[in-house]
């Protein structure tokens, strides 16, 4: 898993390709979680090039999530390929977790 990050004001947009699973996961939440302990808890998902979500993978999206809720923040994505999507779908994501048509919409469902 590669991820790449762009602050801009109070949101940062974490660009990650490839799949988030049990090994990848643990990566990307240490990451993420040092961004809103840093002060930024308004956290956008890229989620374009990722192919491939595993339960780990949604855990870890679900930590997060609580993560920047706590510092008075959000998270949200965009871009979810449709296996992706489907896997947000069946476990109830949808319902959790602000998923946008593309960046600028992903940005406004934050309210950042």
């Amino acid at each position: 898993m590669d991820i790449r990050s762009e602050t801009e004001g109070a949101v940062t947009v974490y660009r990650i390709v490839r799949k988030v699973d049990a090994l990848t996961s643990p990566q990307l939440v240490a990451a993420v979680g040092t961004a809103i302990a840093g002060g930024t808890p308004w956290i956008v998902y890229d989620m374009r090039e990722v192919g491939y979500i595993s339960s780990a993978g949604l855990r870890g999206v679900l930590v997060i999530a609580k993560q920047a809720k706590a510092a008075k923040g959000g998270l949200s994505m965009f871009g979810l390929q449709p296996a992706v999507d489907e896997v947000f779908e069946i476990s109830g994501f949808h319902d959790i977790i602000p998923i946008a048509a593309d960046e600028t919409q992903a940005r406004a469902k934050l309210g950042a």
